[in-house]
């Protein structure tokens, strides 16, 4: 992969929120030339969860907009694009994209940094990916807070770490306001909100069979095993699939 300038991408909008119309291929070709280029860049995975977020939250609905790369992670996404007339092309999911950007890592040789989660858990991630991925570079992993007030201290930490990849797993819209806020301090050349992402890799929160995930049912699992998640799954559903298909109408 030798794409070495960022290049432009049609993007459409879901309840007035930027979904990039990317492949997981041009998205890991993207965040390659983004590390080329220089400066520090911001992505986004979003899925109906953020879209509703951004509905209600204009500072989150600012950083989505000013991001670099957003990448169309739910499958509601997907349907929803489809129903409006704008198809998008395919699904990048946190979890999808990690993977393949900890493999690009030991192609390029970048180093990768993981913040957030519990403590312990980064750690267990890290692990995995480089079990999965031998000669894996981790510049770092820190569980941390996104409160301001520990701002300081982590940017000092993963300026000192040097990494060419900060994953960061404070879950929505923490994670990407946290990034949008240090990233002027950071510098980093790829800063991606991932949530949940490091809980799947280190096995604490297992993973919807890939049948489901294909069938967009992923919601369903979820449920199963965590109820205590149905106000998040009300929110990225039914509540989403009404607001759509009422702005549609509009």
């Amino acid at each position: 992969m030798q794409l070495n300038t960022i290049m432009a991408h049609d993007h459409i909008r879901i309840l007035g929120v930027r979904i990039d119309d990317v492949t997981e291929d041009e998205a890991v070709a993207q965040a390659l030339a983004m590390i080329h280029a220089g400066g520090a860049h911001q992505i986004c995975t979003v899925n109906p969860e953020f879209v509703m977020e951004a509905r209600r939250n204009p500072e989150f609905r600012a950083v989505l907009e000013a991001a670099d790369l957003t990448t169309p992670d739910g499958f509601g996404l997907l349907l929803a694009a489809r129903y409006c007339g704008r198809p998008l092309r395919g699904r990048v999911t946190g979890v999808e994209l990690t993977l393949r950007l900890a493999e690009l890592a030991v192609q390029q040789g970048l180093r990768i940094f993981l913040l957030g989660a519990a403590p312990g858990v980064a750690e267990q991630a890290a692990g995995v990916l480089g079990r999965r991925y031998p000669g894996l570079m981790i510049a770092g992993c820190f569980a941390g807070s996104p409160h301001p007030r520990h701002e300081p201290f982590l940017r000092q930490l993963i300026r000192a770490a040097h990494p060419d990849i900060l994953l960061v797993a404070y879950g929505h819209p923490r994670q990407d306001l946290w990034i949008a806020r240090n990233q002027p301090y950071l510098g980093v050349p790829v800063a991606i909100g991932i949530g949940g992402v490091f809980d799947y890799l280190s096995g604490r929160v297992p993973r919807a069979p890939r049948w489901l995930r294909r069938l967009g049912l992923e919601w369903a699992y979820r449920l199963i095993r965590q109820p205590m998640r149905w106000r998040r799954i009300f929110d990225a559903v039914p509540a989403f699939s009404w607001a759509v298909l009422h702005d549609r109408r509009r």
